[in-house]
């Protein structure tokens, strides 16, 4: 206990010194920002994008749009900061900054871009990078961002079907559909181990009804058979065994 004493003044020196650099570091970038003209910065934020480091493009392109609002280059330095925010993982910021260009610029060609990276912005808040990576299945998570994506791609493809963001819109589109039916499934399933058996039900029915052409409709029909068999159901069962049957013959609820 005394060498951690004797360490611990060490230790907070050195880290007060550090943030001491980083601070000092910070006021010397935001004095060599704030005596740079708009062209300068721009030019600056370019070259931060063209080597990836997105992160020091979204610092001088904020300053420069917090002090050239409405300056020549506005439009794509708004554009370009959606981008280096999106990049840098800032998922609050691109959302805010593509809602202002959205909001302020309804008529600008580039709207069509704004709403594409707002669908591919909440597509990103709903993934957990780490879940994937050690192959988690959380499928049960709120999907409420999916849902904001899936309408932002249907925004885009209704208001502007010939944008060339509109054909991986779609493809995006029906990644959503299954996640959200895999969502159903899933708490169709915690709904059956409680034995809620009408609840179950109810939540393959809406599956079948919403999420028609994903690759959770087999599943959906079997929860469905099972439940409606709990429930002393015959025809409701029947029916959906009659569909079970018709469209996926090898499956073990067949007998």
């Amino acid at each position: 206990m005394k060498s951690f004493r004797l360490l611990a003044p060490v230790v907070l020196g050195a880290m007060v010194s550090v943030a001491g650099c980083s601070s000092s570091a910070d006021n010397e970038e935001k004095a060599v920002l704030a005596n740079m003209g708009a062209q300068q910065l721009y030019e600056r934020a370019k070259q931060s994008m063209e080597v990836g480091n997105f992160s020091a493009a979204a610092q001088t392109l904020s300053a420069l749009d917090s002090r050239y609002p409405f300056g020549p280059l506005s439009h794509q330095v708004q554009l370009d900061l959606i981008y280096s925010y999106y990049k840098s993982g800032k998922n609050e910021e691109t959302i805010a900054t593509i809602d202002r260009f959205i909001r302020l610029n309804p008529n600008h060609s580039d709207v069509d871009y704004a709403y594409y990276m707002r669908g591919l912005t909440n597509m990103e808040a709903d993934s957990n990078l780490f879940q994937e990576l050690m192959n988690i299945d959380r499928t049960d998570r709120d999907p409420s961002m999916s849902r904001e994506a899936f309408e932002d791609f249907r925004r885009l493809i209704q208001q502007y079907p010939e944008s060339k963001y509109a054909v991986d819109a779609r493809k995006r589109m029906l990644h959503i559909k299954d996640r959200l039916a895999r969502y159903e499934i899933a708490i169709a399933r915690f709904y059956m181990r409680r034995q809620a058996y009408v609840a179950a039900a109810n939540r393959g029915r809406y599956v079948l009804e919403h999420f028609p052409d994903t690759t959770q409709v087999q599943q959906a029909l079997e929860i469905m058979v099972s439940s409606y068999e709990q429930l002393g159901l015959d025809e409701l069962r029947e029916n959906a065994l009659k569909t079970l049957r018709l469209n996926y013959p090898d499956s073990e609820y067949i007998s």
